[in-house]
């Protein structure tokens, strides 16, 4: 006699960890798309985007958060709350840290924090195992295991991953896929992420832009799409998507550093981004950037809110 199929289960899962932890990639290589810009630079995920995964007896969806860390701006403030936001709605928490990296005092930060959440399966991801020896991953594995117990955590799992060589990427859907609610999928097959074409475009201009920049720059940049639409003149069979967008920073040198010498710096952040966006959207577009200075908006509420933090 065979045994009923297994019950559909969908839900939330939230990863988090200090910046530069992987999350993103992670995210990216779960959905099996580009949902979430990657850069090297810390602090370059701003808002929290889903993700969704889909396997045939589940789907989950993946919330990748900001970096959270020691704020010291209002922005780091409002980021960190939106991660305190998104790790307080979800059925689990995966906790990531780099394989290669001590665990400190970013680390501990973050687990102390998560021991006060209550009633939610909690999985350490030990990321980016491609780079170490497996002696190293070994001694991550103890360490994160050893910071869960020294806060009051017993993680349900830890997983050591890479994102990059696909190392245990199925094995870590399972194990989270158990942890979901008995629930029939949240969104439609084949859709990857819920969120708006508009911030996608706005997120693909400004993973351009950090490239080859100043380390203390791209926490300043900030884009802002103002009109995106069909050239109304094209024919169906020849679309043009006009994308009209502005980068912020936040003082005059900062708007040198985009711009380049004789406009060559600017050129390249529009020909790499337009590339990436004509993948995302299936189109030809047209890309009109322009770079504008609003000074300090990193620590002004109201500039915060014109840029949509």
């Amino acid at each position: 006699m065979t045994s009923p199929p297994a019950a559909f289960r969908a839900g939330f899962v939230a990863f988090v960890g200090r910046p530069n932890a992987g999350k993103s990639t992670l995210t990216n290589a779960l959905v099996g798309a580009k949902v979430v810009i990657t850069s090297s630079k810390p602090q370059t995920t701003r808002r929290v985007v889903r993700g969704i995964v889909h396997r045939p007896r589940s789907q989950l969806v993946v919330l990748d958060t900001p970096g959270f860390h020691r704020p010291r701006t209002l922005l780091g403030e409002r980021l960190n709350a939106d991660v305190r936001a998104a790790w307080s709605q979800v059925d689990a928490v995966g906790f990531c840290v780099p394989a290669g990296d001590q665990v400190g005092p970013g680390d501990r930060f973050i687990v102390r924090e998560l021991a006060g959440l209550s009633g939610v399966p909690k999985v350490a991801v030990v990321t980016k195992t491609d780079a170490v020896s497996r002696g190293r991953i070994a001694e991550q594995l103890l360490a994160v295991d050893r910071l869960g117990r020294d806060e009051g955590i017993e993680w349900t799992h830890v997983v050591p991953v890479s994102a990059l060589a696909g190392d245990q990427l199925d094995l870590l859907v399972d194990l989270i896929a158990g942890l979901m609610p008995e629930s029939p999928a949240l969104y439609p097959d084949g859709e990857l992420t819920d969120e708006p074409e508009r911030v996608l475009v706005a997120e693909l201009i400004r993973e351009a832009a950090l490239e080859g920049v100043r380390d203390e720059l791209p926490h300043s940049i900030a884009v802002v799409v103002e009109e995106m639409q069909t050239r109304p003149d094209r024919t169906a069979q020849r679309p043009l998507l006009d994308v009209h967008a502005y980068l912020y920073v936040e003082r005059d040198s900062q708007k040198a550093i985009v711009i380049g010498p004789k406009g060559a710096r600017l050129r390249q952040i529009g020909a790499t981004s337009r590339q990436q966006i004509e993948a995302l959207m299936g189109t030809q577009v047209y890309l009109d950037l322009r770079v504008t200075v609003a000074k300090d908006w990193q620590r002004d509420p109201r500039q915060l809110r014109r840029l949509g933090f």
